[in-house]
């Protein structure tokens, strides 16, 4: 007879702790996007790593998520088996409660796996919260925004010639 692939165990939690910092802005409303290319667990069925990008945008309310205690939560998932979709409300589920953000969106793109992706979009709206109208953001990709200042010359200088140069030139 054949073995089948031992079935990772889930945790009830993930190893690292959430952690936050006051939000140094709480009287506006503003989008934080957070992308973490390297999201991974495994499949509970086959043992089989799983990969994921995951895109997080939220509104906070008092409270940020720390970049670096979030890079550390997601590698505590590398070990755990959980079912894309469990997984991906987990995440949304720790984050609200780590900073109750005014709005959490998760969007989870799995690679593919027997020729078939996988995505799962999950959302948290605070009671109450309404948000401003919506404003084009652009791509969240840094890689392709668009530049956000104009290419003339930050300090012109008045040149020995008397007309104007640039410093440094």
């Amino acid at each position: 007879m054949k073995k089948s692939a031992p079935r990772p165990k889930a945790r009830a939690t993930p190893d690292a702790a959430l952690e936050t910092f006051p939000n140094p802005n709480p009287e506006r409303d503003y989008l934080v996007r957070i992308e973490i290319p390297e999201f991974t667990c495994l499949c509970p069925i086959t043992g089989q790593p799983d990969f994921a990008r995951f895109e997080l945008e939220f509104v906070p309310d008092r409270r940020n998520v720390e970049l670096k205690s979030l890079k550390l939560y997601v590698f505590s998932y590398r070990n755990q088996g959980a079912f894309h979709e469990a997984v991906t409300n987990r995440v949304l589920d720790d984050l609200v409660a780590a900073m109750a953000p005014r709005f959490l969106r998760i969007t989870a793109r799995w690679n593919v796996r027997g020729g078939i992706y996988t995505t799962v979009a999950v959302e948290h709206r605070k009671r109450g919260w309404k948000p401003a109208a919506p404003v084009d953001l652009g791509p969240a990709s840094a890689q392709t925004m668009p530049i956000p200042f104009s290419a003339a010359p930050l300090n012109p200088v008045p040149s020995s010639a008397g007309g104007r140069g640039e410093r440094g030139r």
